[in-house]
């Protein structure tokens, strides 16, 4: 049960991400408010933002959760079999071919339905 309780976010995991969001912010206005300074120094100004953004974000409740779930997505991708190269060219063929045959039949039907709707109002040649 205690496992429950020091998984709820409290107030201070409020202050947390909002003091992260503050951060960030405050790295993109300082991007915009000291635009005479170097290109290269401002954007070092923001990924620093980010960074600092991020640790304080990942100290909360909530950072902590996201970092457990994106661990849990790496293990899962590493096992994911992926197609080989043969596979993913065959797919990929059968893909166009399927394409090209579902076209023309759309362009023929599109032109009967056309020829029939000009017979009937006879707006046709």
């Amino acid at each position: 049960m205690s496992t429950k309780a020091e998984l709820e976010p409290g107030p201070l995991d409020a202050v947390k991400l909002v003091l992260a969001a503050a951060v960030l912010i405050g790295g993109v206005v300082a991007y915009y408010y000291y635009d005479d300074q170097s290109l290269l120094l401002r954007t070092a100004g923001v990924l620093v933002a980010l960074a600092l953004g991020l640790v304080i974000a990942f100290q909360s409740v909530q950072g902590q959760t996201l970092w457990k779930f994106i661990q849990g997505s790496r293990v899962e991708l590493r096992k994911v079999v992926w197609p080989t190269r043969q596979e993913t060219l065959q797919t990929t063929l059968t893909v166009f071919v399927f394409v090209l045959i579902l076209g023309i039949f759309f362009w023929l039907l599109d032109m009967g339905l056309l020829a029939i709707t000009r017979f009937i109002t006879g707006r046709g040649v």
